[in-house]
């Protein structure tokens, strides 16, 4: 049996990772995204500072799966970059070229990792890590359900009351001076981050930053209102002023903005990599060349200098989010609707269907960018070249269905302000009518193949639309009598389109434009 890749026999093969002195960054939430992205950040920070201090105690919170990968490798893992190199500017770094694998594969060693914890077990262990002055960040990629935020915005109380009943029983023991209490192993995420918060205000009350890297917009004032409505629940009136205090004056939550597609990691890649070191590492994680960061600059206290390892501090995170969401994640959906319809299985495959690349390039610099002011001097056009050719990528391995999923969802973000944007100029968008007929005509297909009166898309199941609405978009389509007879298809689709909520904005010639575009 081949042995284990660990920190303390490393392959000469590859530059040696950086041994952190100590740990100054708790990360909730360590799953394939962030060993590829912000952990990358924060090894390359300490190399450039040479400042060692910034080691990372992961926290996973589903399963022990991860602490179990990377506990006896020593936090050690590689980052397998797959596919051509980045252009300049793109957050690759400037260094060694890691050890090649395969044809366009790198390997590089990561060791910002010191630890795993898993709270089921380590739930102690991960209150007193909060609490220590020399932890100053607390890093979060717990998805955004792992929020435990209510449709309109609010906690979701139940789904975090154990941990917030641990809170209000932990204030009682410790005003009554009771020496000890038992841990109680923390059930959920954002019940983990409070009760860590009142250990580190409880230890000495040193600031910390609470940075989320999850895809949300305004993420860290989303965060911020959790948790402040999660003390107010646990500890309501005077009894809960003084950590409400902390929070006011020594705590901060910037927003940040995060792009990296990472894959999941195949066996092939993990044998791959095997028989270049020789060692087998469990942890391997997987990315495209492409990395970026962009984070509020409101700290509580230190940082790492991740601006040396290609970050962007700014003091409005909003411009760029709002370029992603409109540019990046508007043209994936757009790919993926006509992608699937069109019997592509891959994002790379479809956008480089000449005929899809048309419409997505359409929608990204006719559509979309108008609409947007660059932040910072940013090349918005070029930003928008490399998203096309991040897209045909074959080693990211997204699938159509798979980005074509959730789309009641997706669209009023990704599409909505484009669309609102564009009809108060007095222009119809032509590509995101095609990408709104798109949906509309995936949604019509999915919904009929599982009603068994037509054919699935190329890859489907034949079981409907996944998507939260699925029901209520079934009942739109209305069977076969609507979707199958003599302008069904097109009155489906003008009812899907006018579905509450989908869209800010409509209009006569909108929808002309919609059910005259003819997918691929």
């Amino acid at each position: 049996m081949t042995d284990r890749l660990r920190r303390g026999a490393l392959p000469r093969e590859t530059a040696a990772p950086v041994d952190p002195g100590r740990v100054g960054i708790v990360h909730l939430g360590i799953g394939a995204f962030h060993r590829a992205h912000q952990a990358v950040y924060t090894e390359r920070a300490m190399a450039a500072a040479d400042d060692p201090t910034w080691g990372i105690l992961g926290v996973t919170q589903r399963s022990a799966a991860v602490r179990d990968q990377l506990r006896p490798q020593g936090g050690v893992y590689g980052v397998l970059t797959a596919g051509a190199v980045a252009p300049s500017g793109t957050g690759r770094d400037a260094g060694a070229p890691g050890l090649a694998v395969g044809e366009d594969l790198r390997l590089d060693l990561v060791g910002a990792v010191v630890d795993v914890a898993y709270p089921a077990e380590e739930t102690g262990r991960v209150l007193a890590t909060l609490a220590a002055p020399t932890t100053h960040v607390v890093t979060l990629t717990i998805t955004e359900k792992g929020y435990a935020q209510l449709p309109g915005g609010g906690l979701d109380v139940e789904r975090v009351r154990p941990d917030l009943d641990v809170l209000a029983a932990e204030g009682a023991v410790l005003s009554s001076r009771v020496e000890d209490p038992p841990v109680v192993p923390a059930s959920s995420a954002i019940g983990l981050l409070v009760r860590g918060l009142a250990a580190r205000h409880r230890a000495g009350g040193a600031p910390i930053t609470v940075l989320t890297c999850d895809n949300m917009v305004e993420n860290g004032r989303v965060l911020e209102r959790l948790v402040r409505q999660a003390v107010d629940v646990a500890l309501p009136g005077a009894e809960g002023d003084d950590l409400r205090a902390y929070l006011d004056s020594r705590v901060t939550f910037p927003c940040s903005m995060v792009d990296r597609i990472v894959p999941a990691t195949t066996p092939g890649q993990r044998d791959a990599v095997e028989r270049a070191l020789g060692l087998r590492d469990e942890g391997l994680v997987v990315g495209e060349p492409f990395s970026q960061w962009v984070i509020e600059d409101r700290f509580a206290g230190p940082r790492p200098a991740w601006e040396l390892a290609g970050a962007t501090f700014t003091s409005d995170v909003a411009p760029y989010e709002q370029a992603k969401l409109r540019l990046l994640n508007g043209t994936h959906s757009l790919v993926a609707y006509a992608g699937a319809l069109a019997g592509h299985a891959t994002i790379a495959e479809a956008v480089s269907d000449p005929r899809i690349a048309a419409r997505a390039r359409t929608y990204l610099f006719e559509d979309a960018l108008p609409t947007l002011a660059p932040p910072d001097g940013t090349d918005l056009r070029a930003y928008g070249e490399e998203i096309l050719r991040r897209f045909a990528n074959p080693h990211t391995g997204h699938t159509t269905i798979q980005v074509a999923m959730d789309g009641t969802q997706k669209i009023p973000f990704r599409w909505g302000g484009v669309l609102a944007d564009s009809l108060a100029a007095g222009r119809v968008p032509a590509g995101l009518a095609f990408g709104l007929a798109s949906w509309a005509r995936f949604v019509v297909r999915r919904t009929l193949a599982a009603a068994g009166q037509g054919a699935d898309v190329p890859g489907g199941s034949c079981d409907g639309v996944d998507d939260p609405r699925a029901a209520e978009l079934a009942e739109v389509v209305g069977g076969s009598d609507m979707a199958t007879g003599p302008g069904g298809a097109d009155e489906a689709v003008r009812r899907l389109i006018a579905l509450p909520g989908l869209l800010p904005a409509t209009s006569d010639a909108l929808l002309a434009a919609v059910q005259e575009a003819v997918p691929v």
